[in-house]
């Protein structure tokens, strides 16, 4: 059933018609992707809502994506702690386990970085090297695929692109299947500036792909998040065939996932948490070869997303609890450590009303009434 709301300075209310994306979706065949799965919060300190966190992880895996899990969306290195991380990895790796028993898609992959490392001290390379393993180690114990996350402390200790050629190749061989490489751009960690050894995304690049040439049998793919489009398929067509690019762009996935004559990216994106109904519809057309289906789902997407990931970019995890919540995903509008007050009521307000054009809302009369709370407390 439709719903409507008056927002503040709207002229007119906001009509929510019900969304026309099915409940569920297999899989996509003719792309790879990923959902970054954020954390939901009992208090907005550090304890977890751990039934709707893991009951978001359900809905991600209903609707064909897989879960990319303890990454920057949930807030590794900003309210979510190595202890936490790893109690998160075990606890979405048996849930997975417990869909595939019952025969459900359930795929997943995990974050492994150095953020236990003490962030007040810089850190030789060997220990760096040290603690990529400690993590490595636990999420292939978990049973899941493994994502090498861009690292802080690599980024401060390297001198050049040798250093993190040493550090890739070292930890690569202790892979015990394919990796993602996490390409993480300062929009969205400025401690991540001149990642790879290179002030300029060419000569960052190169390393990436001397480190493919190396160590290729051991990696999947890699997950670019520059948000710049031209980068990213300029990247794309130098890999190998057999090396995915995996779009981390929150701006320009719809044409990069759709692709050109040369090729197409994959996805690991945060956005897809935001948008999960439409981008899910949006990728079944594109399977049946609907490239006018496809535009029509994902398009209106698109504006919502570039909202919610507005600078401070890195403050995107507010919009995507923000989403959850209204559709029912989870109790409160509570993050760890409070990042929910990382985004004013005005951009929030923003946020529902393209949701609300995008499709986005699964409940319109839900989303209302929870809206309505929010004003009221907030407005």
């Amino acid at each position: 059933m439709s719903a409507s709301i008056s927002l503040p300075g709207r002229a007119v209310p906001v009509e929510i018609a019900p969304p026309a994306w099915a409940a569920g979706y297999p899989p996509p065949v003719s792309r790879r992707v990923y959902a970054a799965a954020h954390v939901a919060s009992v208090d907005s300190g550090d304890l977890v809502d751990w039934e709707s966190t893991l009951r978001f992880r359900d809905h991600l895996w209903a609707h064909g994506f897989a879960v990319a899990e303890a990454m920057d969306t949930a807030q590794r290195g900003m309210g979510l702690s190595w202890p936490l991380a790893k109690e998160l990895i075990a606890s979405t790796a048996e849930r997975a386990a417990a869909h595939r028993l019952a025969g459900r898609f359930a795929g997943l992959a995990c974050g492994a970085g150095t953020d236990h490392l003490a962030a007040d001290r810089s850190h030789s390379i060997t220990e760096i090297i040290d603690a990529y393993t400690v993590q490595l180690e636990y999420v292939q114990w978990a049973g899941a695929g493994v994502i090498l996350m861009a690292s802080r402390a690599l980024a401060a200790t390297a001198r050049d692109a040798r250093d993190y050629l040493d550090v890739y190749v070292a930890l690569l061989k202790q892979a015990s299947q394919p990796v993602i490489l996490h390409w993480l751009g300062e929009a969205f960690d400025p401690a991540l500036r001149g990642y790879w050894g290179g002030a300029d995304f060419e000569s960052a690049a190169a390393t990436v792909l001397e480190l493919i040439d190396r160590a290729g049998d051991h990696i999947d793919g890699i997950k670019l998040s520059v948000l710049d489009a031209a980068q990213e398929i300029s990247l794309r067509r130098r890999l190998p065939a057999d090396i995915r690019l995996y779009t981390g762009d929150d701006f320009g996935y719809a044409g990069l996932i759709r692709g050109d004559e040369t090729g197409h990216s994959d996805a690991l994106l945060g956005a897809f948490a935001a948008v999960t109904g439409p981008a899910a519809a949006a990728l079944h057309a594109l399977d049946a070869g609907d490239l006018a289906g496809y535009e029509a789902a994902i398009g209106p997407t698109v504006p919502l997303s570039r909202l919610i990931f507005e600078p401070p970019t890195y403050c995107y995890k507010t919009g995507v609890a923000f989403l959850a919540w209204l559709n029912g995903l989870q109790a409160r509008f509570s993050m760890l450590d409070g990042f929910e007050r990382r985004r004013s009521a005005g951009h929030l307000i923003r946020v529902f009303e393209l949701a609300a054009a995008a499709g986005a809302l699964t409940d319109p009369n839900l989303a209302v009434s929870r809206m309505s709370a929010f004003l009221t407390e907030h407005a």
